[in-house]
């Protein structure tokens, strides 16, 4: 892995201004994903992260906005683009993978077809080559008898297998960042182990970046090169994976390590549900759930601390609660 940036998000503020108030749905975030890098955002259900995905690739719907950062790619503010030079970048620079890829599929067209019309919206090729790309790709995700089951259609696909022909469809034109958003929890663990492979050797293939969104520790310990723990709107940690998980500094962080279960079986809940984010609590957002919070976290917002090189918590007990 390099150390060259591909994507730079910087001060994301993404709102959805409702009849009932303003939601901080993202909420003044900063994170940057490197090439051949697989970053993984983590964060309870309501954290921000899905919002923030849809963000960077414009797709925020009303009566979401953003309204304020910077999404920088190839030296280009993607918040700046037009409309047409935005929808170039979709699919072409950067692709996304759904949650769910029975809503991702259309079930009146063989999955061949829809493979390859993914590929005609961004290249100039004649049906015939689009084909053969798109069978070369449900060959490359794992589809066995590819040839063959291009002609077949979604209902004929089992959940991972469905899954592997979205993935395909967000390979067609070989974007630079792949989202990947909690695209195999509605799978077995079989097939959640074997997707998560598929994007290992993705990522070592092309030397793609990934950016994948998970509420699991267990599949980000898998997987992450990097890691940014969200919670309502906000970092609350982020940096190298051995850092974040190996020395965890914020208390958010440490309680959703303590979610999973430990050697004896147990697991420890972090008490409490994430707050309502049009009227959120003052200070830090988490204080309401720390059992080590001080005054100062329930009046003051904590600024973003570095540890070390590569890792930040925004957290008032710094390294001293570890």
């Amino acid at each position: 892995m390099t150390s060259e940036i591909i994507l730079s998000i910087e001060n994301l503020k993404t709102y959805f201004f409702t009849k009932k108030g303003i939601v901080r749905a993202v909420d003044n975030i900063s994170f940057d994903i490197r090439k051949g890098e697989i970053l993984c955002i983590v964060g309870e259900s309501g954290s921000g992260k899905t919002v923030t995905a849809l963000s960077i690739l414009r797709l925020v719907e009303s009566p979401g906005k953003i309204i304020e950062g910077k999404i920088i790619l190839d030296e280009d503010n993607l918040l700046e683009l037009s409309p047409h030079k935005m929808q170039d970048v979709r699919g072409n620079k950067i692709a996304m993978v759904f949650q769910d890829p029975h809503s991702a599929l259309n079930p009146i067209f063989t999955i061949g077809d829809q493979v390859s019309e993914a590929i005609s919206a961004h290249k100039s090729c004649n049906k015939e080559d689009a084909s053969s790309q798109a069978t070369q790709l449900l060959e490359l995700v794992g589809i066995p008898l590819a040839k063959e089951r291009y002609h077949d259609y979604p209902h004929q696909f089992s959940g991972g297998m469905k899954q592997r022909v979205v993935i395909a469809m967000a390979l067609a034109c070989h974007p630079r960042v792949l989202i990947a958003d909690e695209p195999a929890t509605a799978l077995d663990l079989t097939v959640q182990a074997q997707i998560l492979d598929l994007f290992l050797e993705l990522r070592a293939r092309f030397e793609m970046s990934i950016i994948y969104i998970t509420h699991d520790l267990g599949v980000v310990s898998e997987i992450a090169d990097s890691i940014v723990v969200m919670y309502a709107g906000r970092i609350m940690e982020k940096g190298g994976s051995r850092d974040v998980l190996g020395n965890p500094v914020h208390p958010y962080t440490k309680g959703l390590m303590g979610c999973l279960p430990s050697e004896k079986g147990i697991i420890i809940p972090i008490p409490g549900t994430i707050p309502g984010l049009i009227n959120p609590p003052a200070g830090c957002i988490f204080h309401p759930r720390c059992v080590n919070a001080l005054d100062i976290c329930r009046m003051e917002r904590p600024p973003m601390t570095k540890i070390t090189d590569e890792h930040y918590v925004s957290c008032f007990l710094g390294g001293v609660n570890g």
